[in-house]
């Protein structure tokens, strides 16, 4: 069976994974699958907002403990989970936006894929946790892109006592965009989706790459690197073209 698959409409690229059967878990083969398709949706001219999505009730339980537990040295699972945060920051470095559809539980690794998406939204009955350390294992690598997505302490308070959080409460932390009823959220998502896909792409190519690269800096090293972008941002012919055409019906 196959681990993914993925669907492109109106600017729409959806990712989703199919493994369900194994609550959609980030195996060696996955991890490879889901880097390989976000490459190709980044690198299509068609695609303007790539959606992650999974089906059955889990979106993704984390790491496939299962695979794990068939190996017992260190350089394996250092070489796990070097593809792992090779494949979260493979989102960050997209240049078109990715948006998480969750609408089942994502937990640990599947709490980190969430946190690493530029934007996530789930049905209201969805669950979000980093619980690794239930089974005596702290959630070191989703820790990373869970501590940048929330307040360092409402991280901690995950990764130490390893609960699971409400999708209300998600978006209370600032997890996830929204939550919505299940019936709403794939219509939510797409006006969102939609939104965006209808902007240019190479300004939100620019803006995205800011925004991210701008967090980690100072406010004097950020302000530099935005006004950076924006000068260039304001040389692209496609945005001179609309700004001409905003004056002109403004009259000047």
């Amino acid at each position: 069976m196959p681990l993914l698959h993925s669907a492109s409409s109106d600017g729409i690229t959806t990712i989703t994974l199919t493994r369900a059967d194994h609550a959609n878990a980030l195996s060696e083969a996955m991890l490879d699958a889901l880097e390989a398709a976000l490459r190709r949706a980044d690198a299509d001219d068609e695609a303007r907002v790539i959606v992650i999505a999974a089906e059955g009730k889990i979106f993704c339980a984390g790491h496939d403990l299962a695979e794990m537990r068939q190996h017992d040295d260190k350089a394996y699972f250092d070489t796990l989970f070097a593809r792992c945060s090779k494949l979260m920051l493979s989102i960050r470095h997209a240049r078109k936006p990715v948006i998480a559809k969750v609408k089942g539980a994502a937990v640990a690794a599947g709490c980190q894929l969430v946190a690493s998406c530029d934007l996530a939204y789930a049905a209201d009955h969805a669950k979000f946790g980093v619980n690794g350390i239930n089974l005596g294992l702290f959630c070191s690598t989703p820790a990373v892109a869970l501590s940048r997505a929330v307040q360092p302490r409402q991280a901690l308070e995950l990764l130490l006592t390893g609960d699971l959080i409400t999708a209300k409460r998600a978006a209370e932390l600032g997890l996830i965009n929204a939550a919505f009823p299940a019936d709403q959220l794939d219509a939510h998502v797409m006006k969102v989706a939609t939104a965006i896909a209808a902007k240019q792409p190479d300004a939100i190519a620019l803006g995205k790459r800011l925004f991210w690269q701008q967090l980690q800096l100072d406010e004097a090293a950020a302000y530099a690197k935005a006004s950076n972008c924006m000068a260039e941002n304001i040389g692209l012919t496609e945005t001179q073209k609309r700004i001409d055409g905003f004056l002109a019906k403004r009259g000047g």
